[in-house]
């Protein structure tokens, strides 16, 4: 059995799809994933799903969906032979953007699909997902080979109800255990499952588990007492890097764990951190270091 998701020609830059949303202010999405990746020596190719003035944490955001415009964005692409070697989708805003990334997937069938299924935190759905959105979510989360729910998105993809025993994170390694395999019997070819966090430690528990890894694996760091807005967003899309790079699916996760750490720490250091977001720049060596 190989480890890998993908075996990376030293030599290659691949090319990825990169279905998000573009925010101006606040670092998440977009402008996240095209920096790290590039950094990993990626080919980014933007497939922007809406456009955000910033953040949904700030009040009075605005967004402008761009489903209308996707089909022809991307049947352009058809028309100059354009190849992709990975597939990463991250935050969506309606479900027929499913159907458009579905679309992706049968005009490239090889392509790693890589699927940050962004829809709720902490027992909270985000306030443009509805009920159809999420549904939709769900049917694409088991066509990844490479997916990666917190616990909040995980229930939901399961059906699982998610009132306030959901906004706490601390199961137990069984609870976690079973929630991998549920996901990948649903058909994803591997599942992280993040921030698992028990009462009274200092570490963020992450399981992973499918055809890359032998068994189920627990990945920890150490935890940093504050959150900021698009740290998952910068956690995928290193997974993402390392998996482009040629590193194994375990190492990729602890990789993305201890850089969205060190992240947290540069972004303390800087004026208004709490509402700016996560601060990563001075950190792409590391994920250009990697191998």
């Amino acid at each position: 059995m190989s480890d890998l998701v993908y075996e990376r020609n030293a030599d290659y830059i691949p090319r990825i799809a990169a279905v998000h949303d573009l925010c101006g202010y606040g670092k998440c999405s977009l402008g996240v994933a095209i920096p790290v990746l590039s950094a990993a020596g990626c080919d980014v190719c933007p497939v922007p799903t809406g456009l955000f003035s910033s953040h949904t944490a700030f009040p009075g955001w605005y967004m402008h969906d761009t489903t209308n415009i996707l089909e022809d964005y991307l049947k352009a692409w058809e028309g100059i032979d354009v190849e992709i070697d990975a597939i990463y989708s991250g935050f969506l805003g309606d479900p027929k953007q499913v159907e458009i990334i579905g679309s992706l997937y049968e005009k490239y069938p090889k392509a790693i699909k890589f699927v940050d299924p962004v829809m709720a935190d902490h027992g909270k759905v985000y306030p443009t997902y509805t009920p159809e959105l999420c549904d939709a979510m769900a049917k694409l989360a088991g066509k990844a080979d490479v997916l990666t729910p917190n616990l909040t998105e995980a229930a939901i993809i399961l059906g699982e109800p998610i009132g306030d025993e959901w906004e706490g994170t601390d199961i137990t390694d069984e609870q976690a255990h079973a929630k991998v395999k549920a996901l990948l019997e649903l058909g994803a070819r591997n599942v992280v499952l993040k921030g698992v966090q028990r009462e009274g430690e200092k570490k963020i528990r992450n399981f992973v588990g499918g055809e890359e890894v032998d068994g189920i694996i627990e990945v920890n760091n150490d935890y940093v007492e504050y959150m900021l807005h698009g740290t998952g967003d910068v956690y995928a899309s290193c997974v993402l890097a390392g998996v482009m790079k040629g590193v194994s699916l375990e190492k990729s996760v602890e990789f993305a764990g201890d850089f969205v750490h060190d992240a947290m720490l540069v972004s303390a250091k800087q004026p208004h951190f709490m509402d700016r977001g996560v601060s990563f720049e001075t950190l792409l060596h590391k994920v250009c270091d990697l191998h």
